[in-house]
């Protein structure tokens, strides 16, 4: 089963405060879900989709593309969501768990069908983020081989904790699912890839400046 959590869309993307409002950023966080929920309609043949959510957007979204919605009403944060998800696809005695988050709009489906092709029988794929320090996409068979831990430099941890299973580990590289939007310097990553997403059609019109983008300095 593919898990997606999904956090409150009227309070995400708090890194990026310093350039947007809440308004825009509970719209960017829904436009990059529904980029991600469209690449995966798109993908014949596919696993089944739930996403991890109490968010009232996000299950609207899941009743339009017919995906399954695992209730979050204490919304315990990334972690807890896929660690009660992953609990229930071992109940539900599921072959694997392949987790994606809501905020990698550049994704399309023959990335996420490459994880399947690429995965070892007993064992893991994950998908770095582009600057190698998050984790964009965690392949495990079984589904809980090992418990996921998120948060900004979750890629090491998690490849550290797959090898330690003893069972075959893949780092793939994926252009698409390797950006995902977290601060404002993504924002300008986002806006240079190629294409036409939901999410760049919104930031463009934003249109915001260079001097906006820069990484805040740090002592």
């Amino acid at each position: 089963m593919i898990l997606i959590p999904v956090k409150n869309s009227q309070s995400a993307k708090q890194r990026l405060v310093s350039i947007l409002d809440q308004p825009a950023r509970t719209q960017l966080a829904q436009a990059m879900l529904h980029d991600v929920s469209s690449a995966l309609a798109q993908w014949r043949n596919r696993p089944a989709v739930a996403l991890v959510t109490n968010d009232p957007f996000a299950i609207k979204l899941a009743q339009q593309y017919n995906f399954e919605v695992i209730p979050d009403p204490t919304n315990p944060g990334e972690t807890g969501a896929i660690e009660m998800a992953t609990l229930i696809c071992e109940q539900r005695g599921l072959e694997f768990s392949l987790v994606i988050p809501a905020d990698i709009p550049l994704t399309q489906a023959w990335e996420l069908q490459e994880i399947l092709k690429q995965a070892p029988p007993v064992g893991t794929v994950l998908v770095p983020a582009a600057d190698g320090r998050g984790t964009n996409a965690a392949f495990r068979r079984p589904a809980g081989l090992f418990p996921l831990r998120f948060g900004n430099d979750s890629f090491k941890p998690h490849l550290a904790a797959a090898q330690a299973t003893g069972k075959p580990c893949i780092v793939m590289q994926s252009p698409g699912i390797a950006v995902d939007v977290d601060n404002p310097e993504d924002l300008q990553r986002l806006l240079a890839q190629p294409g036409d997403t939901r999410a760049q059609r919104l930031v463009r019109q934003w249109n915001l400046n260079a001097p906006q983008f820069a990484a805040p300095d740090r002592a």
